[in-house]
This record gives C-alpha cells, structure tokens and sequence, in this order.
C-alpha cells in the first residue's frame, strides 16, 4: 500500500484516484479551490463524472503543502498549461528523490518542453516519470480495460509506477524512451483536432483514416528528428492514443474541432466544451518545434492556421489535399526498383 497525491482535481486525476484507491492505496487529491475541496468532500462525486462513488479513502486538500509531504509517489495531474505554476508552488516541500510521474499530456508554448522537461527544471531533486496512451478518464473510472505506458529515464521508477497502477483492468507497460512517449501523447491532440474539423464538416471515414494515418508519420518523424525511438510512435503512446482521441466523443479535442468545422472560432470552441483543450496549446509549440528541428508538420500548420490566423477548415483541408505530388514514404534511391530509377533519371 502506498500514500499517493494526485496534484490536480480534473476528470482523469480523479479517475486515477478511484483506480489507485480500488488498487489499495491511500490518495490524497489537490484541489486548486477550497470551496472543490470542500464539496468533493460532502457529495464524493466529481461534477463531470456524474454517478461515480469516490469512496473515504481518497480524500480531498487544497493545502498545497499538506498534498505534498511525506507522499510515497505524486501524481501531476493538472491541465498542461497550469503544470510550471503548480511546480513552482510544489517545490519548497519536494524532498531530494521524490517519485513524481506526470499524467499530463502537452507541450509548453514558447519553451517547447514537454512535461516531464518542465518538472525536471523545476523539481531537479525529483524522480520523473510520465504514464500516457489511450485512456480516457470515463472509462478507466468505470473499470474498463485500458492499456498503458508507463516511461522513464530511470528503470526502476517505470516499474515502480507500473506497479502501483496496475490492476487487472488496467495494463501498464514500462518503456525508456519518456521523450516519444511525451510527444506521441502531446501531438496526437493537435491531429484530434484536425480529425473533430473534419467531422464537423460532414466528412467521412476516408478522411478520418487518412488524417490518422498521416499524423501519425509526422508526429514520429518529427519525434525521431528529436531523438525519440520510432517504434514508440507506433505503440500505445503513439498511434494507440490517437486512434482513440481523433475516434471518440470523450476527446475534448475533437470535440472543439467538431465546432469549429461547424463555424465556431478557436475561443468559442474552448467555452463551449468547457474544459481545457490540451491540442490548442501543443499546436503552437509543435510548429514552432518543426522550424527548430526542421521538419515539415503539413497537418499541424494547417491547424494552426484555422486556430490562430483565421482560415477556414474548409481551406486548410483543401490545401492539404492540393499539396505537391510525392511517394508515401521515404525510400532511398539505392532501394528504389529499376524502372522507378529510371523514371526518376528521365
């Protein structure tokens, strides 16, 4: 049994909580408000997972200190962009060596860094973490399978976290590579929202499969160019979790980009789905990392594009659709058949 913060009161740090509590374990939850605190406390029942029990051992803080001390493991929970101000009022009570694994799932705008870079800067005394892929936090509450990663620089922080989280409704995988996994899990909400415009216009699986699977090829080229594995990309972190977020209406990703396919602005799209929409804010940093990198990000610029400069879904899928001729994937010449040879020499 472990004594366990979860730092943040959303949907999915309170569907973690109810997995680690069904797991064994003590948890401890931070809310940024007294008055939440308060009334999780009284209703044991989040306002957005309506008819979910959260039973007494998860109890409910907004006394940042209290949250923090003396905890064997803490969980980073809340919305990217609030993770470097909770960071900063975390860090007078992280002890040397705190085990700290973040759920979140973004890039930093201006910066360009992911999460865990954000806590190793800030919190250098700690042990890092990150766990993602295809979770969404009304199932895993639920007790649905769910199959996940759980990634670190360090082996035996992975498989601690794999430990702790582990049921037999909810699989955990451990991987070095937390750079892949973090950026297989930030971008895919940038193409979740290219994949809810679509929907929003009318259009059809085609085009559905067609953005998945070519964002897919950027996101990991782009990941690889950084200095991530490829075949995190086509795991759970990578392709896994955008299948899910570009597919389901549990995605308040492709619940934005279904609005604003329908005629809604960027800011109307954030209102109306009422919570924060993680991919408005990596689709900056992903343009500003392909220029870094040098990369080309067709699917993300365009998104950026419709987000911040005011073009039309319509237009930026047209666009997209019109782009110069080419091969689907790279092959070099020496791998090309003769007759393509040929072709390329005439």
């Amino acid at each position: 049994m472990a004594d366990i913060a979860i730092i943040g009161s959303g949907t999915w740090g309170t569907g973690l909580a109810r997995l680690l509590a069904d797991n064994g374990h003590i948890v401890r939850m931070w809310c940024p408000f007294e008055e939440e605190a308060k009334n999780l406390t009284e209703k044991r029942e989040h306002p957005n997972l309506p008819g979910v029990h959260l039973m007494e051992r998860i109890t409910f803080t907004a006394d940042i200190e209290d949250a923090v001390t003396a905890k064997d493991l803490l969980v980073m929970a809340v919305a990217s962009p609030y993770t470097r101000s909770t960071a900063l009022k975390m860090a007078p009570f992280v002890p040397e060596g705190q085990r700290i694994v973040t759920v979140t799932k973004g890039i930093e705008d201006g910066t360009f860094k992911t999460q865990a870079d954000i806590l190793e800067e800030l919190l250098p005394g700690a042990v890092i973490g990150a766990l993602c892929g295809p979770s969404h936090a009304e199932e895993v509450i639920r007790g649905l399978p769910t199959t996940i990663v759980s990634a670190s620089k360090n082996r035996q922080m992975a498989e601690y976290v794999q430990e702790i989280f582990m049921s037999p409704v909810f699989r955990v995988y451990t991987s070095p590579d937390i750079l892949g996994v973090e950026l297989g899990a930030s971008l895919k909400n940038v193409i979740a929202l290219a994949a809810g415009m679509a929907d929003g216009m009318g259009y059809g699986d085609n085009l559905k499969a067609a953005l998945i699977t070519r964002g897919i090829h950027e996101i990991t080229r782009l990941a690889v160019r950084m200095g991530a594995r490829p075949d995190t990309l086509g795991g759970l972190s990578g392709i896994g979790d955008l299948i899910v977020t570009c597919a389901s209406m549990h995605s308040r990703n492709r619940q934005a980009g279904i609005l604003i396919g329908k005629g809604a602005s960027m800011e109307e799209a954030m209102r109306e789905v009422g919570q924060v929409v993680e991919g408005v804010y990596s689709a900056k940093a992903a343009i500003g990392l392909s220029k870094q990198y040098d990369v080309e990000l067709p699917i993300a610029a365009e998104v950026c594009e419709v987000l911040f400069s005011g073009k039309s879904p319509q237009m930026a899928l047209s666009d997209l659709m019109r782009r110069e001729r080419r091969m689907e994937t790279q092959i070099s010449e020496d791998e090309l058949p003769d007759s393509w040879k040929e072709r390329i020499e005439a």
